[in-house]
């Protein structure tokens, strides 16, 4: 009697369910066919291709296409791994992306903090619009203007010169100077436009909370410390999540119309290298696995992110 009631509730529960969903359906039915182009874009340029992974184990051959290439098992990842340009590539795209991070991630909520603060609407405007022009620039009008200001006689040129009491040439020719130069000239092309998500979270702010931290004697610097940040903490959570689970990827295109021969040892990332294996030298196979590799890594490190902050914090995205 027992397991024919759970039986009978059981099919009530879905009887019920497949109700509600025909109901919500004819409810919204123009919500449901908002969705149908998002999820073919994500099926026909995500999921479709993920098929290419299988050139990784294979000696492909554009000619002879997937199923007459090659199998060659797991030799391009053991090729990588043992290759002499592992722990160069490795190390310099964990590099690139943690000083991305140090400065890249916190310029931007040190920006917004500030302009939060501005009570003269026509100077923050202002400020807003020099900020966010250099994003919609295009990356290689923007690397042609880092090698004018780095050159010799260039502006940043003239002005390390100045502090280092040295002369350089270009500064893009010295190894050293690569990380600065692309990690701050990311700053200056991206900071007000990352701004926009902090400032919109800061809008949603209970004012009554600034005027009760007012009345207690705090100051801008102490209601920025103890009621801005605070209020706005799951955002950057969230944010520094997904950039920590990026920390396999470079911007590779900046990368390459940026570095040369002579800055390798601290400019050439794992996409570089994958860049030049893969279509200069044609070895699909080679630049598959490891392309594979650095996804693999990126989603353990986004896991392993997510899982702290919401042991943490309770934020998380999953």
């Amino acid at each position: 009697m027992g397991k024919n009631k759970d039986r009978q509730k059981k099919t009530k529960e879905k009887r019920f369910t497949k109700a509600a969903i025909k109901k919500d359906f004819k409810k919204n039915y123009f919500a449901y066919l908002l969705i149908i182009p998002v999820l073919l874009w994500y099926i026909i340029f995500c999921y479709g291709p993920m098929w290419g992974i299988s050139i990784g184990f294979k000696d492909f051959k554009p000619l002879l296409g997937f199923s007459k290439s090659k199998w060659v098992g797991l030799k391009y990842f053991k090729e990588f791994f043992t290759g002499p340009y592992f722990f160069r590539t490795v190390k310099n795209t964990f590099l690139l992306n943690i000083w991305g991070l140090v400065f890249g991630f916190t310029a931007p909520i040190i920006l917004s903090l500030f302009l939060n603060e501005v009570r003269n609407k026509h100077f923050k405007k202002v400020v807003q619009t020099i900020t966010y022009m250099p994003h919609f620039i295009s990356i290689v009008v923007i690397c042609g203007m880092i090698h004018l200001f780095t050159q010799s006689g260039g502006i940043i040129t003239q002005v390390v010169d100045f502090i280092t009491g040295t002369e350089h040439s270009s500064l893009l020719g010295f190894a050293g100077m690569f990380r600065p130069i692309y990690t701050f000239s990311g700053i200056w092309q991206n900071i007000g436009w990352d701004s926009i998500i902090y400032l919109s979270a800061m809008s949603s702010i209970d004012p009554g909370l600034y005027e009760a931290a007012e009345i207690d004697g705090a100051g801008r610097f102490k209601r920025m410390w103890h009621v801005t940040l605070p209020q706005i903490r799951p955002t950057i959570i969230i944010l520094f999540i997904f950039a920590v689970g990026g920390l396999m990827g470079s911007s590779h295109e900046k990368i390459i119309l940026l570095y040369n021969p002579l800055t390798y040892t601290t400019a050439d990332v794992i996409a570089t290298y994958i860049y030049r294996r893969g279509l200069q030298e044609a070895s699909y196979g080679f630049a598959t696995a490891v392309g594979l590799v650095s996804s693999v890594v990126n989603f353990i490190l986004l896991w392993i992110t997510n899982k702290v902050a919401k042991k943490y914090s309770e934020v998380s995205i999953w």
